[in-house]
């Protein structure tokens, strides 16, 4: 996506985006409270899409380039873009749920990773994987509040994990996106260094900033099912996405409930919502 034009949002844009961004955040909630042991991801993702049509919003998931759910869901070694159905959930399964919605043709878009049956059943490995994963996804927001460009977001990743976990891998061939009128839109943003600055950061811009991390080997391949992806050597996968704005005021998390404040004040960072 690079040198392709860069959608810039409205304040009354941005706050449509954050309407559906809360109720990104509600269908993601539903889905992990319904990944049970024993329960189907079809059964997670009907959970997500209840919320999603009981708000009167669109999911924009489903149906996107043929996706056949409204959320993927991904387990173990999927690492992205896993395709719900009668696959049963054990506890200790380490589970990825992404979805979004659209709102008055406004998107958002949210992941969070969970072990089923919760930490007490799940591997310690993989317990650290997705808090590391979580905690890189707020360094690159926390430097997405005084970046001037969109590599300082991958960068700051990048430093975070190298720092903290550097025996877990980032995937490089899926990253973060603009995000607005629609689902992908430029730019693209890296979750670790390169030779890119990336685009200029300028009020008005929305990201969907969502870091991948493996406890193996950075390669993945895609199953027959043309979507679901996978490691290569087995390893385990886990993500964490939000999408957030920049504005004059600041920046906002449009789809964490408290709009990132807990999480930004490790940081020093105070989020500044749109007033309506």
């Amino acid at each position: 996506m690079f040198g392709r034009k860069i959608e810039m949002k409205t304040d009354a844009q941005i706050r449509t985006m954050r309407a559906a961004g809360l109720i990104t955040a509600r269908a993601l909630a539903a889905a992990r409270e319904a990944a049970v042991p024993g329960a189907t991801t079809a059964q997670v993702d009907a959970a997500a899409a209840a919320v999603i049509e009981q708000a009167g919003a669109t999911p924009n998931f489903l149906g996107y380039s043929g996706f056949p759910a409204v959320s993927c869901i991904s387990v173990n070694d999927e690492a992205v873009h896993g395709i719900p159905g009668d696959r049963v959930l054990a506890a200790g399964d380490l589970v990825t749920v992404d979805c979004g919605c659209i709102v008055d043709g406004w998107h958002s878009d949210s992941a969070l990773t969970f072990p089923v049956g919760g930490e007490a059943a799940a591997a310690a490995a993989d317990v650290r994987l997705s808090r590391v994963t979580e905690r890189a996804l707020w360094a690159g927001i926390a430097a997405f509040a005084t970046a001037s460009r969109v590599g300082e977001i991958g960068e700051a990743i990048d430093d975070f994990v190298s720092a903290e976990a550097p025996d877990l891998g980032i995937l490089e061939d899926y990253v973060g996106h603009g995000i607005g009128s629609a689902m992908h839109q430029a730019p693209d943003v890296l979750n670790y260094r390169s030779q890119h600055a990336g685009a200029r950061i300028k009020p008005g811009l929305c990201l969907a900033i969502e870091p991948m991390l493996v406890t193996g080997g950075i390669g993945t391949h895609v199953l027959d099912d043309g979507w679901t992806v996978v490691t290569d050597d087995g390893g385990r996968a886990a993500q964490w996405e939000h999408t957030v704005a920049r504005h004059a005021g600041g920046i906002w998390v449009l789809t964490a409930p408290d709009g990132g404040a807990a999480e930004l004040a490790r940081f020093g960072v105070q989020p500044v919502p749109l007033e309506d």
